[in-house]
């Protein structure tokens, strides 16, 4: 069962159907393209990550595997009203419901509310909460109250005057 329960390697139906949990925390830097979106990282940013699996039998449906994830992490972005840095709190909770192949994905994807994810024999979870941090980046990451003076004009008071020093 070790196999089974690899973040990197996971065995989704034998996941859901023990019911199991994973959880790990990983440095930032693990998770490449997260982290390039950051500023500036630091050797301490972690990844906190819990994944549990749910079987569920539905009373007229084929059984169904769930995977239930909840990640957060602080990535070190740039305030695009001040540019300077902000640490950005990410958080995520999400359920997933597995389906056998694409054209199921496809077929079912817009009568269900919940996200729909193709089973492979090695699902790799880790990619996963990677890609769901990185939809929970900000769009337009800002401060909520910026720490330094932010100058809202582009023109400054000598402006005026040195255009009118110079004829044209």
């Amino acid at each position: 069962m070790a196999t089974e329960l690899d973040p990197r390697r996971l065995d989704v139906l034998a996941f859901a159907r023990a019911a199991a949990t994973l959880s790990g925390t990983d440095l930032l830097l693990k998770y490449k393209r997260l982290a390039q979106e950051a500023q500036a990282l630091d050797g301490d940013l972690k990844v906190n990550w819990t994944a549990t699996g749910d079987w569920r039998e539905p009373h007229a449906a084929q059984p169904q595997a769930w995977l239930h994830v909840v990640a957060d992490a602080v990535v070190p972005l740039t305030c695009q009203r001040c540019l300077t840095r902000m640490d950005a709190p990410l958080d995520v909770d999400r359920w997933f419901r597995f389906v056998a192949d694409e054209a199921a994905a496809e077929a079912q994807d817009d009568d269900s509310e919940e996200d729909l994810l193709v089973i492979s024999p090695h699902f790799d979870l880790t990619e996963l909460v990677e890609d769901e941090l990185l939809l929970a980046l900000p769009m337009v990451p800002t401060h909520d109250k910026c720490p330094v003076h932010v100058k809202f004009e582009a023109v400054d008071e000598g402006f005026d005057e040195a255009a009118a020093a110079k004829p044209n």
